[in-house]
């Protein structure tokens, strides 16, 4: 009876050490996430210079280049789908930008949501429901203000999940 308790605990012992290799020779850590990650305050600038060159045309894109938020790192492309300067009869009143927007940090990491901003004074409002991958559950309200140039901040309040 004896052989056999060491022999199991040989084994589990084998075993966990085999979890251990596998888990570091994959190059990942394992995922350790506090509650506090999962909620705060973001700030992040974003570049626009394809976005303006291309006049806010349908399919135009910022780039970020500053962020506090880990799951949307530098070089995260912001795409818009609707035209800068809304068209008589879209609904939205002239000299707005209203457009869905995407979030695109990888393939698989990408969240969706709308900004809505004010050309004359380049203020307005994102707001973003949800995402998949890094960005599953991701919600935030974000309020837009021009940087100079063609730079621009985002600043608000994120979450994932919850609230």
């Amino acid at each position: 009876m004896k052989t056999k308790t060491i022999t199991i605990a040989i084994f589990a012992v084998v075993l966990l050490g085999g979890f251990a290799a596998l888990n570091f020779s994959t190059g990942r850590a394992m995922p350790t996430v506090s509650a506090s990650e999962l909620r705060g305050n973001l700030h992040i600038v974003k570049t626009c210079p394809q976005y303006v060159e291309a006049h806010g045309a349908a399919g135009s894109h910022c780039t970020i280049t500053a962020s506090d938020v880990p799951q949307i790192p530098v070089g995260t492309v912001v795409y818009y789908d609707q035209t800068a300067g809304a068209p008589l009869g879209s609904g939205v009143p002239a000299g707005f930008i209203d457009s869905n927007a995407l979030v695109y940090v990888a393939p698989g990491d990408w969240a969706v949501g709308r900004c809505t901003v004010d050309e004359s004074s380049f203020t307005g409002l994102c707001t973003f429901s949800n995402g998949v991958g890094a960005l599953a559950g991701f919600r935030a309200r974000i309020d837009v203000s021009p940087a100079g140039g063609v730079d621009f901040n985002w600043d608000g309040r994120y979450n994932f999940g919850g609230e």
